[in-house]
């Protein structure tokens, strides 16, 4: 997916445990099936998994999220990783990399949802208790600019995506969100990356949250691209009356949301269907919504 990805198989991990972590090296290794596009990931055993970053960009994470997760998660409605091992650079491999603990639950699919306005309040719910932490001393996230620093991005993807998505339509919705009056409160804690693959559901509730690479501090609208990303429009309101989010703040997440989608969508297109197919569902949803 990236031209700077490093080379990471079975045989690296098993190498990196028996070098660093001996207690594990005889557990199974197997590699999990994941569009994800920042780390690779191989469960071990039946509780744990072993997360290594593919590019250097993800290799930065890896220190946040051992520092900020254990502080962050005892006031979270639901699980989120818990760092068992912090893995140094070794065998050719370049980063520091992760043991975490195995957090069952399936990734929703669009469309296929159990209980749609289940999944909408308890991310409502996960939101507003990230929010709610205080904030002191915590990083910035890594999507924690205004909007307006990503117009020239946005608009190059548009183009970039002419004949693909419908570019007209979306420079209006993308204008519209340009509009909206900036955030002016408190930058809140935000997980600023909630789409399907870092989510995690069993019987049709959120189960656990996972991947908190873009954590930090932000705009609290950040977060609300998660209505976008997995929510059917009925229950979309359910998660906006819920977070009690204005005119404002929704208008700034559906941009956010348009935004990182369009990105994504040029990026992964050829290189990963299943995140391109996600991209190309929140620019239809965030442009139906316009319509509307």
């Amino acid at each position: 997916m990236h031209a700077d990805e490093v080379d990471i198989d079975v045989s690296l991990v098993r190498r990196l445990l028996g070098a660093q972590f001996p207690q594990w090296a005889d557990l199974p290794v197997e590699k999990v099936d994941s569009a994800g596009t920042s780390n690779a990931m191989y469960r071990l055993g039946e509780d744990m998994v072993v997360r290594l970053p593919r590019i250097a960009g993800a290799a930065n994470d890896v220190e946040k999220e051992h520092q900020w997760l254990p502080r962050l998660a005892p006031p979270l409605p639901v699980a989120v990783p818990v760092p068992l091992g912090r893995g140094m650079p070794a065998e050719g491999y370049p980063w520091h990399w992760s043991v975490y603990r195995w957090l069952e639950g399936e990734n929703p699919t669009i469309g296929r949802l159990a209980e749609p306005g289940l999944l909408a309040k308890d991310l409502a719910e996960f939101v507003a208790a990230l929010q709610r932490i205080d904030p002191a001393g915590g990083p910035p996230s890594y999507r924690s600019e205004p909007l307006a620093t990503r117009d020239a991005a946005t608009r190059a993807a548009m183009e970039t995506l002419r004949g693909i998505i419908d570019a007209d339509a979306a420079t209006v919705a993308w204008e519209t969100a340009l509009h909206a009056p900036v955030w002016s409160g408190p930058a809140v804690w935000v997980h600023a990356d909630l789409q399907p693959g870092n989510l995690l559901t069993a019987r049709g509730q959120l189960s656990a949250v996972i991947d908190f690479g873009c954590l930090g501090l932000g705009d609290p609208a950040v977060d609300l691209i998660a209505a976008w990303y997995l929510l059917p429009a009925d229950a979309r309101s359910v998660f906006r009356t819920a977070l009690g989010a204005d005119d404002a703040s929704w208008a700034r997440g559906r941009g956010w949301a348009l935004s990182i989608a369009l990105m994504e969508l040029r990026y992964y297109r050829d290189t990963n269907p299943v995140m391109a197919s996600i991209a190309r569902h929140v620019i239809h949803q965030v442009l139906a919504e316009r319509r509307c």
